[in-house]
C-alpha cells in the first residue's frame, strides 16, 4: 500500500458519518418572496393603466403633429376651430376668423380690450358689457367700410358726425342743451319740420342772413307773447300776392252827405276798401278808407285796442 493510499483510507475512517447532509438555501423565500411578487404585480398594473390613460388622453385631446384638438400650428401662427376659451389673459398681436364666417367673442361677464404703449401704461380700452359699451381713449372714430370717410368722431374738444345726413327717428325728436351750428336744417320728404323751444325762446343767428323756405307748403311761426321781427341795418321786406293780418280791430268813419250821394247810382252796392293805421304804439288796426279820410280821424281805436 503506498503512502496516499493509507493517509486517504486513515482520513475516511476517521471522518464521522452522517446520515443527512445539512444544505445552506440561497435566494429570498418565504414571505420575503411573497411580497417582491406583489410589488412585481403591482408596478405591471400600474405601467398598463398608464399606458392605458396615456394612449386615451392622447385620443380625446386629438393630438397630432400639427398640434392638439382644436389648435393648429401653422406657418402663419396658431389656427383655432370650433369654440374655444381662455381662463389667463391672452396676448395677440392679430385675430381674424375664416372667410365667410363671423368672429364672436363671448364671456359671462364684461369683454375688455386693452391697448398698451411700450411702457405698459394703457392707452386704450374698450369694454362690453351687459348694460353699457364704453370706450376710453383719446380719440374714438367711426369709418365708413372703404375706410377713409369718417361717419363718427369724437375727442375732449368736439363730435363730428360726417355722413351726408344725420336722421332722428325718436318720438321727442332731438334736444339740445346748448348752441347748434349747422348750414342747413330740413325734414324727410311729406314730413313737417318743426323747431319747438317749449319753455326758453328760439334764436336763430347766422352773419349773411337766416332763410327759411317751405316749397311746397305753409310756414308757420307760433308764440305765446310777442313775435319781433327786426331788421338793424336793412328792411323787413314781404313779397306774396296777399297779405292778411287777422284780428285786427276795425275802425269807423262818417262823413257829411253830399248832394252826388243822392244821385240813382249811389244806391248800387260798392266795395269797402279799408286802410291800415298805426298807433303811436305800435298797434295796427284797419279804418276804412273814404273821401279826405286819414287815420288820425279813427285815432280813438288806439286807445281801446
Amino acid at each position: 500500500m503506498t503512502r496516499e493510499q493509507y493517509i486517504l483510507a486513515t482520513q475516511q475512517n476517521s471522518l464521522p458519518r452522517t446520515d443527512h447532509p445539512q444544505f445552506y438555501p440561497v435566494g429570498i423565500y418565504g414571505w420575503r418572496k411573497r411580497c417582491l411578487y406583489f410589488f412585481v404585480l403591482l408596478l405591471l398594473v400600474t405601467m398598463i393603466v398608464n399606458l392605458a390613460m396615456t394612449i386615451w388622453i392622447l385620443k380625446v385631446m386629438n393630438f397630432t403633429v400639427d398640434g392638439m384638438g382644436n389648435l393648429r400650428v401653422t406657418k402663419n401662427g396658431i389656427r383655432l376651430e370650433g369654440i374655444s376659451e381662455f381662463l389667463l389673459p391672452l396676448y395677440v398681436k392679430e385675430i381674424h376668423s375664416r372667410k365667410d364666417n363671423p368672429l364672436v367673442l363671448q364671456s359671462d361677464r364684461n369683454i375688455t380690450v386693452n391697448a398698451r404703449n411700450h411702457m405698459g401704461q394703457l392707452t386704450g380700452q374698450l369694454t362690453v358689457g351687459a348694460d353699457a359699451v364704453e370706450a376710453q381713449c383719446k380719440r374714438f372714430e367711426v369709418r365708413a367700410s372703404e375706410g377713409s370717410k369718417v361717419l363718427f368722431s369724437a375727442d375732449e374738444d368736439e363730435i363730428v358726425i360726417g355722413a351726408d345726413r344725420l336722421k332722428v327717428t325718436g318720438t321727442e325728436g332731438a334736444v339740445f342743451g346748448h348752441s347748434v351750428e349747422t348750414p342747413h336744417i330740413r325734414a324727410e320728404p311729406s314730413q313737417d319740420l318743426k323747431l319747438e323751444s317749449p319753455t326758453r325762446s328760439l334764436v336763430m343767428e347766422a352773419p349773411r342772413g337766416v332763410q327759411v323756405n317751405a316749397a311746397a307748403g305753409d310756414l308757420k311761426a307760433t308764440c305765446r307773447k310777442e313775435l319781433h321781427l327786426q331788421s338793424t341795418e336793412g328792411e323787413i321786406f314781404l313779397n306774396a300776392d296777399t297779405i292778411r293780418l287777422g284780428n285786427l280791430p276795425v275802425g269807423s268813419f262818417s262823413s257829411s252827405s253830399s248832394p252826388s250821394s243822392s244821385s240813382p247810382s249811389s244806391s248800387a252796392p260798392r266795395q269797402t276798401i279799408y286802410e291800415l293805421c298805426a298807433c303811436p304804439n305800435g298797434k295796427l288796426y284797419l279804418s276804412p278808407a273814404g273821401a279826405g279820410s286819414t287815420c288820425q280821424l279813427s285815432s280813438n281805436i288806439c286807445l281801446w285796442s
